[in-house]
């Protein structure tokens, strides 16, 4: 495989693991005593923000690797591509965990909203082992499990902290 299919395929899998485990995460540990409003408005701020800064570090640590192993300065196409990717890939994976407060008014759509997510995180492994060739169901299930230890966490600090 070569170096720029490779930075694509890290930029999607890392920002649609990252945006679903963050933002579920954010939103189970805040909806514990928050309005459905407010859930929405910190859950899109968030992936707007946060999606920018991940494609910022995408881009920094791209254009890093490549000018350490190169030992010169390089074009930026590259780096800014993957940077595009990341921002997107984020924006539109943070879209799974928020849908379920848009379109749930009870207090299921938490719930819902983690249920997604891992589903989303067990094909999104998947299918990372189906390119790799490293095993299908293993990868999924790895990816779900470590991602739901994550989420597991946003809900316990939401709890211990509640205001």
């Amino acid at each position: 495989m070569d170096s720029k299919k490779a930075m694509y395929i890290r930029n999607i899998i890392f920002g649609v693991e990252d945006s679903l485990v963050s933002t579920v995460g954010l939103l189970a540990g805040i909806s514990i005593h928050t309005p459905r409003s407010i859930i929405l408005l910190t859950g899109i701020v968030y992936i707007f923000v946060e999606g920018f800064s991940m494609a910022v570090g995408s881009f920094l640590s791209e254009e890093g690797v490549q000018e350490y192993v190169s030992h010169k300065m390089l074009g930026f196409k590259q780096s800014i591509m993957g940077s595009i990717v990341m921002f997107f890939s984020f924006i539109l994976a943070g879209l799974i965990p928020i849908a379920p407060y848009i379109f749930i008014e009870s207090e299921n759509a938490v719930v819902v909203s983690i249920v997604v997510s891992i589903l989303a995180l067990f094909i999104l492994g998947s299918a990372s082992g189906k390119m790799s060739r490293t095993g299908i169901l293993s990868r999924g299930l790895r990816m779900a499990f470590l991602a739901g230890i994550a989420i597991f966490i946003g809900i316990m600090v939401g709890k211990i902290v509640s205001i």
